[in-house]
């Protein structure tokens, strides 16, 4: 561990600090916002309407979000979101302690706070080459995305224990602090989330540079192939998370706490491939380790399906999650790793439409297919069954079955560039 800390800087390590103590806020924020939409309402249909109100801020604002990130300074700005963040999430206890809170004011702050976190989320995912070397990308990622599922464990249990003792607004209080302590650690780094080149850049408008990304991902066999790849995987893999309830129920006899332990075992799964993943790229090569990762995904789908003891179906399951983001961290670290800086937020923009677009339709499809199928076994083992053709499809059709070639040629070019810029000063 002391090596592994001594190559990613120190930089970095204050960065994964801020987000690990924000992310574990936002999970409280997570926890009581649901109880307290159904607290404020006892409705189904507005606990859906705060589920899309998490969602419509992609689909409308995503692709100018990530553009404007490109433009500005990411560090000042990330920084000045988490204050934003702090004062948003803040407004729920202040308002509730003078017994104004409605559920309408539940929905504007979910979809700000779901806006602020689609820009933060693009100025971090291009931030962090500017951190480590390219080597280190799966590495820092896998360390980022563990201490995420992590709070995702902890976070609950936390605000559970604290409803006990505290007002459940209140219990929003920490995540608005989390936010401060994270904006203050980010104000510590020295490096630049930018990288900064000596070529001249043409005055360029936000529809101009939103047309350039999708030129680029769309062009890119590489970015192109992901892309399609992550919206498909989405739109099918989408009810296994959305109908984990009911299987749990119908399959598993598994309801209540049994049923928390799933979702935990799902997170715990996220955090143990998390870590791994720096070592195991340096074992094997992006196609090998991704794809694979999928196939595997499919197959414990596929097991799960088939299942009928909880307790067997508790460790399948966190395979399955685990498998699942090991593919997550090794597309993410190769757009990183493809893409030039100036264009990494508009680029992760783009993706995230596509991917958050595909899982909402998919939910829906999945969710009729069962209901007319009153098979809900039957279903997950047909959507892990797809999710290995995918995976095999564009495995040996596509260019992902050589990304390292794209990954090389980029490393080739900013070393050209490095020479070139060496020469000329």
């Amino acid at each position: 561990m002391t090596d592994e800390k001594q190559a990613l800087s120190s930089d970095f390590w204050k960065f994964w600090s801020a987000q690990t103590i924000s992310n574990l806020g936002s999970s409280f924020t997570q926890f009581a916002f649901p109880l307290l939409v159904y607290k404020l309402t006892g409705s189904a249909l507005s606990l859906g309407i705060a589920t899309a109100a998490t969602f419509l801020p992609y689909l409308l604002l995503g692709l100018p979000i990530g553009a404007w990130m490109d433009r500005v300074d990411r560090k000042r700005t990330m920084i000045a979101l988490e204050w934003v963040n702090a004062a948003v999430i803040l407004s729920v206890p202040l308002v509730a302690e003078f017994g104004h809170l409605s559920v309408w004011w539940i929905y504007v702050v979910t979809f700000i706070q779901s806006t602020i976190f689609i820009a933060f989320s693009a100025g971090e995912f291009a931030a962090i080459p500017s951190l480590v070397a390219t080597d280190d990308l799966i590495t820092a990622n896998g360390r980022i995305q563990a201490s995420y599922s992590a709070a995702q464990i902890a976070g609950p249990l936390l605000a559970g224990a604290l409803i006990l003792v505290l007002p459940l607004t209140w219990v929003l209080a920490f995540d608005s602090a989390s936010f401060v302590v994270s904006a203050l650690l980010l104000a510590t780094i020295r490096s630049s989330f930018n990288v900064v080149s000596d070529e001249p850049k043409e005055a360029t408008t936000m529809l101009q540079d939103i047309r350039e990304g999708l030129r680029y991902v769309l062009s890119h066999p590489v970015l192109r192939n992901i892309s399609i790849m992550m919206a498909l995987i989405n739109f099918v893999g989408a009810s296994t998370y959305a109908q984990l309830v009911l299987f749990a129920d119908q399959r598993l006899d598994a309801r209540g706490a049994k049923v928390g332990a799933l979702f935990a075992a799902g997170s715990a799964g996220v955090v143990v491939t998390g870590l791994l993943a720096g070592r195991l790229r340096k074992r094997f090569s992006f196609t090998a380790l991704a794809m694979s990762s999928l196939m595997l995904m499919g197959l414990s789908t596929i097991i799960f399906a088939g299942l009928r003891w909880y307790w067997i179906a508790l460790p399948i399951w966190a395979a399955q999650g685990g498998l699942g983001i090991l593919f997550n961290i090794n597309t993410g670290s190769l757009r990183q790793a493809i893409v030039p800086n100036r264009m990494l937020s508009r680029v992760l923009s783009i993706a995230g439409v596509l991917a958050w677009s595909a899982i909402p339709a998919g939910a829906l499809v999945g969710g009729w297919v069962i209901s007319v199928t009153d098979n809900v076994a039957l279903v997950y083992g047909v959507i892990g069954l797809i999710t290995i053709g995918i995976a095999a499809f564009f495995r040996f059709f596509t260019a992902l079955g050589d990304a390292q070639r794209y990954v090389d040629e980029r490393k080739a070019e900013e070393e050209q560039q490095v020479a070139a810029e060496a020469l000329t000063a």
